[in-house]
């Protein structure tokens, strides 16, 4: 279970999240929603180790993460996708992804390669970055360089190298920011295809209020960096609390 107690950060004098405290258990799809400037993407990035919390604490199956760095809450299980992607424009779609693959490899085991066994270890590391894209329909993509990729498929491999890592949580921040009609399907389904591992967390930021409705097993409300609605979509999205900020969402999505 991934938990944040009291997770504040501030800037100079303006509290951006403030004492956030929610529980994220296996198995389910929390959608994190408010206007802009909610503080929805600051708290996805306290998560994640991207900022240093000024109070607070964020933990995993009851390990404190904390003061770790991004790339160590990684290696916890942690894995985030950005609004931009976060790839390596220069290689091809499959060295991209099987980097993911030896990036997930226990630390003891990469440390015991040797000449002799690197040869079999890469063949293996190459048959499992084949299974992971033929997930995400892009084995007919595997030798194209990332830089020629139209968006879409760019923030498909995203998803992939996600999926390499084969995080306890996977964090969402808007997967769909700048995609056109067509393309949008296309992560969504691979978003639904994770949910059905019920080991894993899934946290979503997204405005499109659609697809928070049908993605979503869960919706919590920030405004002005403050937790001010927590439960299931129909609850939370009929309060009279959220009101205002869940009508913004819609003109904004809209």
């Amino acid at each position: 279970m991934l938990q944040t107690q009291d997770l504040t950060v501030r800037f100079g004098g303006h509290v951006a999240v403030n004492a956030v405290s929610c529980s994220f258990a296996p198995g389910t799809l929390t959608a994190i929603v408010g206007p802009n400037g909610a503080g929805k993407t600051t708290y996805f990035n306290l998560i994640s180790g991207q900022l240093k919390a000024s109070a607070g604490r964020v933990s995993l199956n009851g390990h404190d993460l904390t003061h770790l760095s991004a790339s160590a809450r990684t290696r916890a299980g942690l894995g985030r996708a950005f609004q931009l992607t976060n790839l390596f424009p220069n290689l091809s779609v499959l060295e991209n992804v099987r980097l993911a693959v030896q990036a997930s490899m226990d630390g003891a085991h990469r440390r015991g390669l040797n000449l002799w066994s690197i040869w079999s270890d890469h063949a293996a590391l190459t048959a499992r970055a084949h299974n992971i894209l033929a997930s995400v329909s892009m084995s007919e993509q595997q030798e194209a360089s990332v830089a020629s990729l139209p968006h879409g498929d760019q923030r498909k491999l995203e998803v992939a190298l996600l999926m390499a890592l084969d995080p306890q949580v996977y964090m969402f921040d808007e997967p769909t920011a700048g995609m056109s009609h067509d393309e949008a399907p296309v992560i969504l389904n691979l978003i639904r295809a994770l949910k059905q591992d019920k080991t894993k967390t899934i946290l979503l930021v997204e405005h499109k209020m659609d697809v928070v409705r049908e993605l979503a097993d869960r919706i919590i409300v920030l405004t002005n960096g403050t937790l001010v609605a927590d439960g299931q979509p129909a609850e939370v999205i009929a309060s009279p609390v959220v009101q205002e900020a869940y009508l913004g969402i819609v003109k904004e999505a809209a």
